[in-house]
């Protein structure tokens, strides 16, 4: 659930044990809310607390769902027909009004026979008087009072000129009007359909490929229609001849959907990053996740709030949604070390010459964005493979250096110089410096050393190292007969070693000092990621069809993490994202997390991360129970009770007492119940107060280490012959549980001699020490 005025995410709600297929507001209750899914139940929902109020179990796999004011106390879905493949029905299913929280819905009857699954492909109208159903070249309508069935058929025959098969429908809110969409783009308007042979239609057509969804305005007088070509196109009383238009709308438009009170429509749109070609960077000013957004366009993405922080121009060119264009499209991302520039490689790939450009770009603080600074059409003769800038925090300006590797079988080497054009908006830009080679091999990979001294260029099998002041070559490491896949110099106290993985299933690490082989490992790397804020590299392998994460210091061959099984996915990208804060981690094997989180991409395009919290902390129980996770702020009394709570702990630790606590008054229900839950779900006053005042009450025969010790003393001036009395307040004592002891600590028990000098010692005045 999202917050329409701020894009927010207010709620995530689980459930279901299979893919969700439907949702639906409660017509008689806009606070409520239907779900489906294909583990055959279907949930009725408090979504502003995110709670399950009743679950229906239909049995069947459920495909769509349809909620109508009209039927009070049933809903309408799709499900396959039994006994037949690919063949759907439409039923009617009425939700019973019993008692209980986990009810059957049995009596389920049949609407429609032989529907699509798709909900785009129903659509109910006037009311919910009349529905219909589009499938291939077919509409049939059904008319509920009169129990009336008409069907209509188009012409199957494909032409150059049209292709008439249905892929939506839609159905006007208060009169007898159907709009359908086609293949071949265009749309039907359909009048007087409940005559079998009199009904007409009108073609409205603008769009050049299939029509993806159709939805009418609430009040009727507009159409809405969206397609590939990323228009949302409004229609005016159904006429060809007045449309309005919302075009640039980043991708192709899935569906679309009015607001109950029709001053909102909302799209959905197909995957905004289906193919992920820049890898994962890391922004260092947002600390942004930095990737391929919408054609075209650089994504920066929040990992902490889950949201898109912006979108960022690149190609600025229009994108043609239409199979079989090469369009340019942004394949290389870098940032130099404080942020402040930005480089891009696009690239439109054609059979022969591929086009490329090179862009630079820089931050302005004014406008808080990046500008263009300098372009570079065709920087290399062939694709370009890597590029990275020297990362000289304290120099960046002074000395920052950009470096391409390409399949032209160079490396580029690119420099700021002051710009003399008279006409340049900016006084600095970009040109090439230096262009290195190794045996006309191709320059797959690069990277440069900590302290920027120098520059790391693999060759296919060879790595070569060369002085990034001179551009001298300094020594070469190869370990043939495998191309070099990923290297990184190590950081810190590991700068001396340069790490190397190849596509033959070896990971080497070369000692730099004495340009040797430190060591080796047999590891069929597909991901080498060193963490920049300490000596630790994620080696992430893919071996029986299964990713592997080795996490290692360079100087210690021996991995100080392994994480056998991590996915069943291939994993494609990772990126190290530093902390704002270090991370306070309780378990040793996890502290190389400490100051940096660990993200990775995989092939089937989901974005996973180590946590170092447990199962438990991590899920949340809002769909389980009535009360909502302790560690959220849910009311202002729970904040100040919370914080009082706090103070009065750390009081007793800086004390130093030994303070046991009745666990009924920690986790006492019946406090968690007043103060989580929602008010409007809450018993009666006088129902919980007598539970409330009682659980905070502390029992007589557990008291506090503290009350037991005063009692020992009281007893110790008594005379020894009062031993009964000693004896009971012994015996409370045993009863308490120690802190020790809570912590797997046994103590020792004192002798009645010993407990009498203690008592002594207690009572002696030790506050001369304070002096000291």
């Amino acid at each position: 659930m999202y917050s329409v005025a701020t894009e927010e995410t207010l709620r995530v709600m689980g459930g279901h044990a299979d893919l969700v297929t439907g949702i639906q507001l409660n017509p008689h209750n806009h606070m409520q809310l239907y779900s489906s899914s294909l583990d055959g139940t279907i949930k009725l929902w408090d979504f502003m607390d995110g709670i399950p109020i009743k679950t229906f179990t239909v049995g069947s796999k459920l495909l769509a769902l349809y909620a109508l004011g009209s039927s009070e106390d049933s809903v309408f879905v799709v499900i396959p027909k039994s006994g037949e493949r690919d063949t759907f029905q439409l039923v009617s299913v009425k939700l019973t009004k019993a008692a209980g929280q986990d009810l059957e819905a049995k009596e389920v009857s049949v609407v429609l026979d032989r529907v699509d699954a798709s909900p785009k492909y129903i659509a109910f109208g006037r009311e919910g008087e009349y529905v219909a159903s589009v499938k291939e070249v077919n509409l049939q309508v059904y008319f509920f009072k009169q129990k009336q069935l008409n069907r209509f058929s188009l012409s199957a025959v494909k032409t150059k000129s049209g292709n008439n098969q249905f892929t939506c429908i839609a159905c006007h809110p208060t009169e007898d009007c159907i709009a359908t969409g086609h293949a071949d783009g265009k749309i039907r308007v359909w009048r007087n359909f409940y005559h079998k042979k009199e009904y007409t239609y009108s073609t409205l057509h603008w769009h050049h490929d299939t029509v993806m969804d159709l939805a009418f305005s609430m009040e009727g007088t507009s159409l809405l229609s969206g397609g590939v070509e990323s228009v949302l196109v409004l229609w005016h009383n159904q006429s060809d001849c007045q449309k309005d238009f919302l075009p640039r709308l980043g991708s192709p438009i899935e569906y679309i959907s009015m607001a109950c009170d029709g001053t909102l429509c909302c799209t959905l749109h197909t995957d905004n990053s289906a193919d992920v070609k820049t890898g994962l960077v890391v922004d260092p000013r947002t600390k942004a996740l930095v990737l391929n957004g919408e054609p075209g366009h650089l994504q920066f993405y929040c990992l902490q709030s889950d949201q898109q922080l912006f979108s960022l121009d690149i190609v600025q060119r229009q994108y043609i949604h239409q199979a079989g264009l090469n369009q340019a499209d942004l394949v290389k991302v870098a940032f130099s070390a404080q942020g402040k520039w930005l480089a891009t490689v696009e690239e439109r790939e054609e059979v022969t010459d591929p086009e490329l450009q090179l862009k630079l770009w820089f931050y302005d603080e004014e406008t808080q964005s990046f500008k263009l600074n300098t372009r570079i059409n065709t920087p290399h003769e062939d694709q370009i493979t890597d590029m990275c800038f020297r990362d000289m925090d304290e120099l960046e300006d002074d000395s920052l250096i950009l470096v391409t590797t390409g399949r032209d079988c160079v490396f580029k080497v690119w420099v700021m110089v002051e710009d003399t054009d008279p006409e340049a908006q900016q006084s600095v830009s970009w040109s090439c410096d230096f262009v290195g080679s190794y045996h006309n091999y191709q320059a797959t990979n690069c990277c440069f050393s900590e302290d920027g001294s120098l520059l790391a260029v693999s060759f296919e099998e060879t790595v070569t190292v060369w002085d990034s002041v001179t551009w001298d070559l300094k020594c070469t490491f190869c370990h043939p007969p495998g191309k070099i896949r990923n290297i990184c110099f190590g950081r810190l106290t590991c700068s001396k070693y340069l790490i190397g993985a190849s596509d033959d299933g070896f990971l080497c690490c070369w000692n730099l000092l004495s340009c040797a082989l430190e060591w080796s490992a047999h590891l069929n790397v597909l991901v080498l990621q060193p963490d920049p804020l300490s000596e630790h590299i994620a080696a992430v392998s893919w071996l029986s069809k299964e990713s592997s994460l080795f996490v290692f210091k360079p100087n210690e061959p021996r991995p100080i993490y392994i994480q056998r099984n991590l996915c069943r996915e291939k994993i494609q990208l990772a990126a190290f994202v530093p902390r704002d804060e270090p991370e306070t981690i309780g378990s040793e094997k996890y502290l190389w997390l400490r100051r940096s989180q660990l993200f990775f991409l995989t092939d089937t395009q989901e974005l996973m991360t180590l946590s170092t919290k447990s199962l438990q902390e991590r899920l949340t129980p809002a769909s389980k129970q009535l009360a909502v996770e302790e560690s959220l702020p849910v009311t202002p009394f729970s904040l100040l009770l919370g914080k009082h709570r706090r103070q009065q702990s750390q009081e007793d630790i800086d004390l130093g007492k030994l303070f046991v606590r009745n666990k009924r008054e920690q986790d006492s229900p019946a406090v968690k119940e007043l103060l989580h839950t929602p008010a409007h779900v809450l018993p009666s006053a006088s129902f919980l107060c007598p539970i409330f005042i009682n659980s905070l009450l502390i029992s007589k025969e557990n008291k506090s280490a503290e009350e037991v010790a005063d009692e020992v003393e009281m007893e110790s001036e008594k005379t020894e012959d009062d031993s009964d009395e000693e004896r009971d307040v012994t015996e409370m004592e045993q009863e308490d549980t120690s802190p020790l002891e809570l912590l797997g600590e046994t103590t020792c028990k004192l002798s009645k001699s010993q407990e009498k000098e203690l008592r002594k010692i207690r009572k002696m005045d030790y506050s001369w020490i304070s002096a000291f």
